[in-house]
């Protein structure tokens, strides 16, 4: 699916809409400004891929509105070179923001058909090269390649994964939604201070798909 001009431009509106709110890392949105977010959705929604706006995708997913995206990596504080853990690879659109701003990507995904189809995209894309996906239960993260400097979650959790905060080196920073299914969910920062000792920031509400433990 080519990046056409219309799509640049409806791109370019929403980006310097989001950078009017003062709210996000520039880093941030510099990278979403140049990145097609309409090749990671289904093509019935191709015209409303530069709202912002959550979208349907296979498996009962979503691929969060862009606010939220840029609200998250934003939160996460990701440089050049860290190892980030994702947990719900989804369409890919995220952890291709992650790969851009220089981390180094370790997405897992527990449905095997987005698992499939974010590789595809982002192989597309050439953007695969900077991650490394796993189709596993992403509430035990990726042990063998701990510890991460950062961890993001994209779905909200009923309570933090013990795993998820044990593979976070010390100074690392953890992102997840909180809440239950009928909630309204916290996105909160956990920061690991010391072997066994962490903090926590309430960032604000949000809503996101519930996590799912085990593959699908």
């Amino acid at each position: 699916m080519q990046d056409t001009f219309r799509h640049r431009g409806q791109r370019k509106r929403l980006i310097d809409r989001l950078r009017q709110t003062n709210e996000f890392d520039a880093r941030v949105l510099t990278v979403m400004a140049n990145l097609p977010r309409h090749v990671f959705l289904d093509s019935s929604f191709v015209d409303w891929a530069y709202r912002d706006e959550a979208f349907p995708i296979d498996c009962e997913q979503t691929i969060s509105q862009p606010s939220t995206v840029a609200w998250q990596t934003t939160a996460l504080q990701v440089l050049p070179r860290q190892k980030i853990l994702e947990i719900g690879t989804g369409s890919g659109y995220q952890a291709a923001v992650l790969s851009l701003l220089g981390g180094r990507v370790f997405t897992v995904e527990r449905h095997k058909l987005l698992y499939q189809k974010a590789k595809l995209t982002l192989k597309k894309l050439r953007l695969d090269r900077g991650i490394r996906f796993y189709l596993r239960d992403g509430a035990r993260g990726v042990p063998e390649m701990a510890p991460f400097s950062r961890i993001l979650v994209t779905a909200g959790a009923a309570q933090v994964p013990q795993a998820l905060v044990d593979q976070l080196e010390v100074g690392g920073i953890l992102v997840i939604p909180i809440g239950g299914e009928e909630e309204v969910q916290q996105l909160l920062r956990i920061t690991k201070v010391a072997v066994g000792k962490t903090t926590e920031e309430e960032l604000g509400s949000c809503r996101f798909v519930p996590f799912r433990e085990g593959l699908a």
